[in-house]
């Protein structure tokens, strides 16, 4: 039986999303709360959930992954129970807390639903979890997964995912289409900051990026170009975001002469708002408007690989916490960049605007 100690429990944290029309306003305040974004900005984004029914589907995700992974616990013998708290809505992750110490929980292991790192990915859920250790009440201590974008759980599913893509373009478009690698946009300096050097989360997504098309390569026999480009740019104007964004980039290569495109949203591990709609309505428009054909490829999802590599690296991490081994030497990556750290380091993504307390960090 694999062995999970010191830990008592999983905790999946993730953003949260509405579920009906009339959750759709008191949750986008709760994810702008304190970020001065302008209210035409919130108006337009609540559009884009109600054309949806005001349900995002990430809920509908985690549930789907959560019970992927018991599926897996079971089989292979992992006796640990999981549970599930959002950033911004129901269920929150300070009830959850409350939930688990009623439960008995006295250590739990948390796993994000993002691969990447950044402060928005992954030390603002670190921050989200110390806030929330504090309004319960609870006394829990959490330690969290490292990052997992070179995990091959991750990466061999996408490839998977964009060769099946590329084989559904019509003819001609999939004799050479290009490869556009999705992500949501951050602003500069976010970015600049990320990881415990700066300049992570570019890096982490080109490196995925590079994967993934030399694995659909050895998939099609295809050499195809790619690019990293960007969705879901909100806030200020004034302040400086990645770029260049999906639709800009699409009627750049349609001028370029591109025939064909493979949208391939490495960026999130399920599908989010950010691809049913940036990507699957209004990128998909632009591609008809411009008369570029397209394909989306899917996200991991509950993909058996991805799963997997969760369960590999849930008793990674417990073995790093009883001391028996280092990072990365059960679960493994991929690709030219090493493991990230268990522990994020002192300073790594800091919050751009204040230090707040933080869970499972040096600082």
């Amino acid at each position: 039986m694999p062995d999970t100690a010191p830990y008592d429990a999983l905790l999946l944290v993730s953003f949260g999303g509405p579920e009906g029309p009339d959750d759709v306003v008191p949750f986008l305040e709760n994810v702008t709360r304190g970020r001065g974004i302008p209210p035409e900005r919130l108006k337009e984004v609540g559009a884009h959930y109600f054309q949806f029914g005001g349900v995002s589907p990430i809920n509908g995700q985690c549930r789907d992954l959560i019970a992927a992974l018991r599926q897996d616990f079971a089989d292979t013998g992992v006796k640990l129970p999981i549970y599930w708290g959002n950033r911004n809505w129901t269920p929150f992750l300070a009830d959850t807390l409350a939930e688990m110490e009623a439960d008995g929980v006295r250590r739990a292991l948390a796993v994000f639903t993002s691969a990447y790192s950044s402060y928005s990915g992954c030390r603002q859920y670190r921050e989200d979890l110390a806030a929330a250790l504090a309004k319960s009440g609870t006394a829990i201590q959490i330690d969290k997964i490292r990052p997992y974008f070179n995990d091959p759980g991750f990466v061999e599913p996408m490839a998977d995912a964009v060769a099946a893509a590329v084989a559904g373009l019509p003819e001609p478009a999939r004799i050479g289409p290009r490869l556009v690698f999705v992500t949501h946009s951050l602003p500069r300096d976010y970015a600049e900051t990320s990881g415990p050097g700066g300049g992570a989360y570019v890096a982490q997504h080109l490196e995925v990026a590079r994967l993934v098309a030399e694995g659909v390569s050895r998939r099609t026999g295809l050499v195809l170009p790619h690019e990293l480009v960007f969705c879901s740019r909100s806030g200020s104007p004034r302040t400086p975001w990645l770029e260049p964004d999906v639709n800009d980039h699409l009627r750049e290569i349609k001028a370029q002469g591109a025939t064909g495109v493979v949208l391939a949203p490495i960026g999130f591990v399920s599908d989010h708002m950010e691809v049913v709609y940036d990507l699957d309505v209004q990128a998909a428009e632009t591609a008809q408007e411009i008369g570029l054909p397209i394909a989306r490829a899917a996200t991991v999802g509950t993909d058996p690989r991805f799963v997997g590599a969760l369960r590999r690296l849930v008793i990674e991490r417990a073995a790093v916490a009883r001391g028996e081994i280092e990072g990365g030497a059960l679960s493994g990556v991929v690709g030219r960049l090493r493991p990230f750290p268990d522990v994020c380091p002192l300073n790594c993504c800091p919050n751009p605007r204040a230090p707040l307390p933080a869970v499972a960090g040096e600082d």
